[in-house]
């Protein structure tokens, strides 16, 4: 993969997204790195019990609006956002069938983000518990969600492809270098799926809840020096438009489920929101 090619690749995941700066941006399972187009935050583990479900801080950051709630069950209205960000979260979650038809409901558009298959089965973390593979269409032509195929989740039933593949690496100290030579054109180890109305996926099978359970223990994710260079760069190049938006007033009742609705034209603020709390204490 050429420079030039992976830094199109980048500018696609972090910078660029196809919204002006008035739409209404959700980012769902946003955890520690937070999306910088955001302007409202999910997650459904917001403090340092579950930091292995991230990477890097083990606490999820609070720069904005954050809603503590299941992303298979969000608390947010029918459309309420214009473009909704997902990024490396499904293949964490019992159930993605159910977050996808969620993203679908409360979001008009989005980017979807997760780790392909042919590499996770290489190196893999065990904090995910599902194996995601683009299946092309048949002509080869877009999906009817604009998508290339549809996206297939596949339940995993052991935390790796291959065990023993996975205690060689470990008993030679060969893990780290074959992670860092995938990390080198990381783009090439993520499907990056835009989708517009709809998002064509199909799931395959469930996953077992003891390895559930055992996933959500493990550790995070390694927080690299380039990872934190690639953060700091993004908020350079966007921090203009970050303070812009940071300044436009969204009101609670205007993305939450009409059941939730205050009545009283109270403001988001930047804290953690609870599934039935009200918008100010």
């Amino acid at each position: 993969m050429s420079v030039l090619t992976q830094l199109r690749l980048f500018a696609e995941r972090r910078l660029s997204f196809p919204v002006d700066d008035d739409a209404l941006v959700l980012d769902v399972g946003s955890g520690d790195k937070p999306s910088w187009r955001a302007d409202v935050l999910l997650d459904r583990y917001v403090d340092a019990r579950f930091g292995g479900q991230r990477s890097g801080r083990e606490e999820a950051r609070v720069t904005r609006p954050l809603f503590e709630a299941d992303a298979a069950d969000m608390p947010f209205a029918d459309g309420a956002f214009d473009y909704t960000i997902c990024s490396n979260l499904l293949e964490h979650v019992p159930d993605p069938g159910a977050v996808i038809d969620e993203l679908v409901r409360v979001s008009r558009a989005g980017y979807v983000e997760v780790p392909d298959a042919p590499s996770a089965k290489i190196v893999d973390f065990p904090s995910h518990v599902w194996w995601c593979r683009l299946e092309p269409a048949a002509d080869g032509a877009p999906g009817t969600s604009g998508t290339p195929g549809t996206l297939v989740l596949t339940a995993k039933t052991t935390p790796h492809a291959d065990p023993e593949v996975a205690a060689y690496l470990d008993r030679t100290g060969l893990r780290r270098g074959v992670e860092k030579v995938l990390d080198s054109q990381f783009e090439s180890r993520v499907l990056m799926l835009h989708w517009r109305d709809r998002l064509d996926y199909r799931v395959e099978g469930e996953v077992d809840p003891a390895l559930m359970a055992w996933a959500l223990e493990q550790p995070g994710h390694p927080r690299t020096a380039v990872a934190g260079a690639i953060a700091a760069a993004t908020d350079v190049v966007t921090w203009r438009r970050q303070r812009r938006m940071a300044r436009r007033p969204i009101r609670f009742d205007d993305v939450v489920k009409p059941e939730l609705r205050r009545g009283d034209g109270t403001l988001l603020e930047r804290r953690v929101y609870r599934l039935g709390e009200p918008a100010a204490q």
